[in-house]
C-alpha cells in the first residue's frame, strides 16, 4: 500500500491514512476491488490519482454494492443491507412462500440434543447455517439464534432444530428490507 498508510492489525484488506491535519482515508482491498471513505475530498483525488498511475483501473463511483451487501448513500447517511440476498436464500431453501413472524425466535426456545429425535441431513443444517451467518452482518438481530442452531450443525434432529431454522427464515420473510443506517456526522460504537 502506498506510503503513509497503517495496515489495520485486525483486517488484513484494511489501510487507514491519518493526516497531520487529523483528516483520514481508510481503503479495503478485496480481491481486485478497493473502495475508499474518510474526511477529505482532495484526500480522495490525490489516493484516486496515484492507484490510477500505478494500476490499470477504473473509477466506479461511489459505492453501491460489495459482497452481496448493497449501499444506499445519502446527505442524511449511509444504509446497507443484503435485500437481494435474502430473497435468494429463502428461494434457495423453498421458503419465500412462508407466513413471516415478527421475531427471529420463540420466546424462551430451548434447543437440547434429543437421541430419540430423527436426525436431518447435516450438510443441509450447515448450508442453512452458513447462509443465516452472513446475513448477519446488516441483520444483527438474528446473531443470536443463528449463534444458537450453529451449535447443532453436526447432529440436528428433524424438529427441535429445522424448525428453529425456519423460523428465521420467516423472520427475513417480513423483514426482507431491514438493514443498518450509519447517520452522518454522528459518531458511531
Amino acid at each position: 500500500m502506498k506510503e503513509g498508510f497503517k495496515k489495520c492489525p485486525y483486517e488484513h484488506t484494511f489501510f487507514i491514512k491519518i493526516s497531520n491535519g487529523g483528516k483520514i482515508l481508510i481503503v479495503c482491498v478485496y480481491v481486485d476491488d478497493l473502495f475508499f471513505t474518510g474526511s477529505d475530498a482532495a484526500m480522495f483525488e490525490k489516493f484516486k490519482k496515484s492507484m490510477m498511475i500505478e494500476f490499470d483501473m477504473t473509477d466506479l463511483g461511489m459505492l453501491h454494492y460489495f459482497l452481496g451487501i448493497e449501499v444506499m448513500q445519502s446527505a442524511a447517511g449511509t444504509f446497507i443491507s443484503q435485500k437481494k440476498y435474502v430473497l435468494e436464500i429463502l428461494d434457495r431453501f423453498q421458503m419465500k412462500n412462508g407466513n413471516s413472524v415478527s421475531t427471529p425466535t420463540e420466546v424462551g426456545l430451548k434447543l437440547v440434543r434429543d437421541p430419540d429425535e430423527r436426525k436431518i441431513d447435516n450438510t443441509l443444517c450447515k448450508k442453512i447455517v452458513g447462509s443465516l451467518m452472513y446475513l448477519t452482518a446488516t441483520i444483527p438481530d438474528i446473531t443470536y439464534v443463528v449463534s444458537l442452531i450453529s451449535r447443532y450443525m453436526e447432529c440436528p434432529k428433524k424438529e427441535m432444530h429445522l424448525l428453529a431454522a425456519k423460523r428465521i427464515f420467516r423472520y427475513l420473510k417480513g423483514t426482507v428490507g431491514y438493514g443498518l443506517f450509519y447517520k452522518k456526522g454522528e459518531r458511531q460504537i
